[in-house]
């Protein structure tokens, strides 16, 4: 039976390959896609997300939340997915009446199926923060929180110490870190081992679907801003690889550890900090992927990809 998700997200063309690998996964089945201001602002988020779904247009449409517009955040990454968040691919949505918000939808499908779901939180923890802060008996009813943030090791990705999505909100991310819900920690020291290059594009190219033809429309940019910005020939996808995280457990080695984030710090604002004393009086409170088969990852969000109806 497929695992049941909502993908809480900030698309940024990484959340978009996500998105497009969770919901063409026969292991996964999408009930909720919510948005999180990160990448680009909540009102742009919001729009990518539904954007994204109605290019794909799947058989069974997950229910969509919106940002709140009143989300600050410390910084985004326009200079890496564009104004729009999505490369200047400029898809046009429909105007939706009436959109819940994304803490309302969380909540309304955790709500629904106590224990079952997996959440898999690609962007900052704004959303997650503020359904605990709102009704904290819901910690015991999430099955599971996937977060993709973070570094044990590696360096940061926004500044010496500190990855982009804690970084945006770290009091949010102290306090989800802190709290009893059973989660997994995907940082930057696994999930940068996966990239994909030119020549995935070109593989895309030789398929007909609908998410070819998405990603065909937002990859270019990425290409071109990782290379402009990071020095790099090829996009790193670390959201996908949180969504397989969830699709093959298998493939990531996992360490339980204690975690926290510091929220004081002037050079270390947002760094994830890890409890690895043999003697540590600290109790664990999360678990961290340490490794993976990084090719078989790669290989699982490839071939999900180029199998999508």
């Amino acid at each position: 039976m497929p695992r049941k998700v909502i993908l809480d997200m900030d698309p940024g063309y990484s959340d978009a390959v996500a998105l497009c690998v969770a919901l063409a996964a026969e292991e996964l089945d999408v009930v909720a896609v919510t948005a999180t201001g990160g990448n680009v602002g909540p009102k742009l988020t919001s729009r990518n997300v539904q954007a994204i779904i109605e290019q794909l247009d799947p058989k069974r449409w997950p229910r969509i939340g919106g940002a709140s517009p009143d989300q600050i955040l410390r910084t985004d990454a326009r200079h890496l997915h564009g104004e729009d968040g999505l490369c200047g691919a400029n898809f046009q949505v429909a105007e939706l009446a009436n959109r819940h918000m994304s803490v309302k939808v969380l909540g309304d499908e955790i709500r629904r199926a106590p224990g079952d779901i997996t959440l898999i939180a690609t962007g900052p923890m704004s959303n997650v923060f503020d359904l605990l802060r709102y009704d904290p008996d819901l910690a015991s009813q999430i099955g599971h929180l996937i977060m993709c943030g973070g570094a044990v090791a590696a360096p940061g990705d926004v500044t010496p110490s500190a990855e982009f999505n804690i970084y945006c909100d770290s009091e949010a991310a102290k306090q989800v870190f802190g709290s009893p819900v059973t989660k997994t920690l995907i940082p930057l020291d696994v999930t940068r081992n996966v990239m994909l290059t030119f020549d995935f594009l070109e593989r895309l190219k030789k398929r007909d679907s609908r998410t070819s033809n998405l990603l065909q429309r937002i990859l270019p940019g990425a290409y071109r801003s990782a290379r402009q910005h990071l020095g790099v020939e090829g996009v790193y996808v670390n959201d996908a690889v949180a969504v397989v995280a969830a699709m093959r457990p298998s493939l990531f080695t996992i360490e339980r550890m204690y975690g926290d984030v510091e929220t004081a710090g002037t050079l270390t604002h947002g760094a994830t900090v890890f409890d690895r004393r043999p003697n540590s009086v600290e109790q664990p409170n999360i678990d961290v992927a340490m490794e993976m088969d990084a090719a078989a990852v790669e290989a699982v969000i490839v071939q999900t990809l180029e199998s999508a109806p």
